[in-house]
């Protein structure tokens, strides 16, 4: 059965609207970091949001890329069993209602996530006002801000393992199809293959970026709660915050459009560098090609 060939490997909008709001948040939480927030106080309220948010802000963004995965799987992976072709037609005309239930999900997981937040905050907020030990305070501080962190971060399994089955289908496909062409003695230049291979790309460069983001996040709560270390609560905060550009880098450079805008902006910024350099060299020069140009 012939499957159309996808030709722009790009995310839903939304999820860079999602990326741009995580940068956000983590520009804000590195100032508050720094300015704010002193390591041997008890986490403020300010910063645990600002923590909350951006856990809550990553967990869209997976939902939405699993969503991605699973419109390659449906739509380039080839399947052989009825079911499996059955499910791949309905994935891809409920694309939309895939899109509306994932963020639906992220709603209720969202909604879940702060009503814990503002009971533990309450209940944090009670016991301090109660006792007068500063060192229990600020432990209970920490351990309702470790608890907030694991809730949040359990609502993120099951897009991970959605995304996990339909990359895995993709590479299987990807295989099936190598064994099959070298048995036809098929052209190199397949758009099946070249198909399969820029979908590994996007979605393989994301699961590793993603990994590299949720292990920096990890390795940030015991150096914020425990050993109270800010340098190194800073590096994990610039991983993270590397990751979602990294991704983005790569799905610049394989989609032919958004390659082409880049080097329309980055022409148009040379130029205008080479103008301004000119025109320091020599003023007159300058005034007579904006005196040409107009």
């Amino acid at each position: 059965m012939h499957r159309p060939v996808i030709s722009s490997f790009c995310p839903p909008p939304n999820a860079s609207f999602i990326r741009l709001f995580l940068h956000g948040l983590l520009f804000l939480d590195a100032i508050h970091l720094i300015y704010f927030q002193k390591m041997k106080d008890p986490l403020s309220h300010n910063y645990q949001a600002i923590i909350m948010l951006w856990m809550i802000a990553q967990q869209i963004s997976l939902w939405l890329t699993t969503c991605l995965s699973l419109l390659y799987c449906a739509k380039i992976v080839r399947f052989s069993h009825t079911f499996l072709l059955c499910v791949a037609s309905w994935i891809s005309r409920k694309l939309s209602h895939l899109l509306l239930g994932s963020i639906l999900l992220s709603c209720v997981c969202t909604v879940v996530c702060l009503w814990d937040f503002f009971n533990r905050s309450r209940f944090t907020f009670t016991a301090m006002l109660s006792g007068n030990n500063t060192e229990f305070n600020v432990q209970i501080t920490k351990l309702s801000f470790f608890y907030s962190f694991l809730l949040c971060n359990v609502g993120s399994i099951p897009p991970f393992l959605l995304f996990l089955v339909s990359s895995g289908l993709l590479i299987i496909s990807l295989g099936s199809h190598m064994r099959t062409m070298r048995a036809q003695t098929r052209d190199s230049r397949d758009p099946s293959l070249e198909a399969h291979i820029k979908a590994l790309i996007v979605l393989v460069s994301f699961l590793c970026f993603s990994v590299v983001s949720f292990c920096a996040a990890l390795v940030s709560v015991p150096l914020l709660l425990l050993w109270q270390n800010k340098v190194g609560v800073m590096v994990c905060i610039g991983v993270m915050a590397a990751c979602p550009s990294g991704h983005a880098a790569i799905l610049i450079s394989g989609n032919t459009k958004l390659r082409r805008a880049e080097e329309m902006i980055l022409s148009w910024v040379h130029r205008g560098l080479k103008v301004r350099t000119d025109s320091k060299a020599d003023p007159r020069t300058a005034t007579g090609h904006e005196m040409c140009s107009s």
